[in-house]
């Protein structure tokens, strides 16, 4: 793994906006909110293809010790751990988990850290409503072809997304599927990504309707949510998080009516429930319960940091449970001196009323004083691709970090 700089494309910024990244420029949290280059092709990561052949074993295998912790979850009805409190919402993650044959479920990012010399350590699993989808699967694929045509790229994202909605057609209640997105979402990624796999679905055969989220309606003489045409939901893919969606005033609604499988319910939600356990971060105090010193795993805690506090000891990052990038994260390093940083709207508190997780610190590798985190995609179990985000400016990435592409040599 080796990191290049490379002259930009002069037109770099209308060549990724015409491919769909309209969020190529963005607000930086971390720089007062000024404009802010989301998407760098000023650099480079350069892989060698035993890397890659090796961090797809990682991917796949910690895709599965995930699902075997959440069976471990469901068996012993560890729900309070991760924040489920509410009984009747446990009983739906429960059977959602049982009858996960019967659901659709797409796609999930695990973030690792790595930097070509050591084992891929794991930061977190975005099994719910993971973003950075777009630009992975394609600009910095035209990218590749465009200014290195003979590299290649661990990328089968787009093959591989349209695949998992042909395979799964079959799992479908009648009628089309509606993709919803939250009107919050201010730099137009959540729509845009939320666009894009409705494109995959349509080009796998499925008919499709957009949607945003407050525009989804409940029909109270039918018992059923509706769109703004008065038609029957019967199937949503949301990028909305379960725990805003059972937060949401039809909350109830939702919990009465869900379709867990088998046209038993009137929705059917894609991401399922069952995805609430993989997208929280109790995940990973559960995993390195489950698998002791295992090399990709960090130490983890949801009771304190433990030793990792100690005098002398690695220090520990203390993350949110449902935190989203990287907001409210708070970095406690060996020699004491802590980072914490606030979300979008300059909140530092906007998570954590749920609990903490405690994970090792473990630095993020350092190229020149840029830190990468790889974003490593799984659709349908498998490892699909790669994208990385990047910063200069703090040892948490943040919403503002940047994209940059990669190659395989």
């Amino acid at each position: 793994m080796r990191r290049h700089t490379v002259a930009p494309r002069p037109d770099w910024l209308a060549t990724v906006e015409s491919q769909g990244l309209v969020y190529a420029m963005c607000s930086d949290p971390c720089n007062q909110g000024g404009p802010h280059a989301y998407w760098d092709e000023s650099a480079y990561y350069e892989f060698s293809l035993p890397e890659v052949e090796a961090l797809e074993e990682v991917v796949e295998e910690l895709h599965e010790l995930s699902l075997a912790a959440a069976e471990h979850v469901v068996r012993t009805g560890r729900f309070a751990d991760f924040g489920i409190t509410d009984p009747r919402l446990a009983a739906v993650v429960a059977e959602s988990w049982r009858r996960r044959a019967e659901q659709p479920s797409v796609y999930g990012r695990f973030d690792l850290a790595y930097d070509g010399t050591g084992p891929a350590k794991l930061f977190e699993y975005n099994a719910d409503t993971p973003t950075s989808l777009i630009e992975a699967a394609g600009p910095q694929w035209f990218w590749m072809e465009e200014r290195f045509p003979e590299a290649d790229q661990w990328n089968s994202l787009h093959e591989r997304l349209v695949e998992s909605w042909t395979r799964q057609k079959h799992l479908l209640p009648p009628g089309p599927v509606h993709f919803a997105h939250s009107r919050g979402d201010t730099e137009g990624e959540d729509w845009l990504t939320t666009l894009y796999l409705q494109e995959c679905a349509e080009q796998a055969g499925l008919r499709t309707v957009g949607i945003a989220m407050e525009d989804i309606g409940w029909d109270e003489l039918s018992g059923r949510f509706v769109d703004l045409e008065h038609r029957f939901i019967r199937s949503a893919f949301k990028l909305y998080p379960w725990e805003w969606l059972v937060d949401d005033e039809f909350a109830d609604h939702l919990l009465d009516v869900i379709d867990l499988g088998g046209g038993t319910g009137s929705t059917l939600w894609i991401e399922p429930a069952w995805k609430m356990l993989l997208s929280n971060k109790a995940l990973l105090a559960v995993l390195w319960e489950l698998n002791p010193g295992h090399p990709n795993l960090l130490p983890a805690y949801l009771d304190g940091p433990r030793e990792l506090a100690d005098p002398g000891g690695p220090g520990y990052a203390a993350k949110p449970l449902l935190g989203r990038e990287g907001a409210g994260i708070r970095i406690v390093e060996p020699d004491g001196s802590q980072t914490r940083l606030a979300d979008w709207a300059g909140d530092p508190d906007r998570y954590g009323a749920e609990g903490y997780c405690y994970q090792q610190y473990h630095p993020l590798p350092d190229f020149d004083g840029n830190r990468p985190v790889l974003g490593t995609w799984v659709v349908d179990g498998e490892a699909a691709g790669l994208g990385i985000r990047e910063t200069d400016d703090s040892p948490i990435t943040h919403q503002g970090a940047r994209f940059l592409p990669h190659l395989i040599r």
